[in-house]
């Protein structure tokens, strides 16, 4: 299993600058985000000259684009900011491959209208269970259309907020194109987090077979997601990866959620977790 970081994690002036980054720390895979290449995130204009551009960026480098961010608030309150979100993520499915990828991450949105990663009590209801569905059914048909994987996250903050709402998402969907971004932080909580072992491994028996992305973050001992470099927090890290190698996971575990000074320290840690079990008698 190769280890990966999202492009964010490096702030420079340019993507060029961005991506030397990553290599100086021997990391060959990223999650990118085009705020990386000093664009919106969610872009209302993506021309093929600049997507060229882009993934001539990353293949001078040997460099390669695990998943691309095309995170919004999928059921935010005001109705033109999702209009500009869809908007966003059909014109990034559109021009993934030409960038380099054919994987997307989206999120399944809260009701607050501040904070994509904030939770409301109007997440829990029926109403927000509609649109959500409503709106991941768009995004599947978009993912379809674009011949593109487009993974949610189970996140404590959104509407799908444990692996069961995801197993029932994927099961009402029924898309092929629609799969997991899965990260063993943003299954724990505070209530949960003395049963981590059980929350784990009941995600992976209910997402094992849809699981195309994992990321690497901490939760930290007084209850915050991430700020820490990994290792420093609570997230069993070698069950977690030991339930990734289990269900055969190939593509890269995406580190973040950490300053850029966490980064050798992050690496470090879990490039010994990666490191092969030693065979009884050998």
């Amino acid at each position: 299993m190769k280890l990966g970081i999202f492009t964010k994690t490096f702030a420079r002036p340019t993507l060029g600058e961005t991506l030397d980054a990553v290599i100086g720390h021997g990391i060959a895979h990223v999650q990118f985000n085009l705020v990386s290449a000093s664009l919106a995130s969610m872009p209302s204009l993506l021309t093929e000259a600049q997507c060229d551009g882009i993934r001539h960026e990353f293949e001078r480098r040997g460099l390669i684009i695990a998943v691309l961010s095309a995170t919004f608030n999928i059921i935010h309150p005001d109705k033109e900011v999702r209009r500009n979100g869809f908007h966003g993520l059909a014109l990034l499915a559109r021009s993934a491959r030409r960038l380099g990828t054919e994987t997307l991450s989206v999120s399944t949105g809260t009701r607050d209208r501040e904070d994509m990663w904030r939770k409301h009590p109007e997440n829990e209801g029926e109403d927000a269970w509609r649109e959500m569905l409503d709106a991941m059914s768009r995004i599947a048909a978009i993912a379809e259309e674009h011949h593109v994987t487009i993974a949610f996250e189970p996140e404590q903050a959104n509407i799908v907020d444990s692996a069961k709402k995801a197993r029932t998402l994927i099961d009402a969907l029924q898309s092929r194109n629609v799969k997991v971004l899965i990260d063993a932080a943003n299954l724990l909580n505070r209530s949960n987090l003395h049963q981590q072992d059980r929350v784990l491994k009941e995600a992976f028996d209910l997402l094992g077979g849809d699981i195309v992305i994992a990321h690497a973050k901490e939760f930290s001992v007084d209850g915050r997601l991430g700020g820490v470099a990994l290792g420093r927090g609570v997230v069993d890290f070698p069950l977690y990866v030991s339930l990734l190698r289990s269900m055969g996971y190939r593509n890269p575990l995406i580190m973040h959620g950490f300053p850029e000074e966490a980064v050798p320290e992050s690496l470090t840690y879990l490039a010994h977790v990666l490191q092969p079990v030693p065979v009884a008698g050998s």
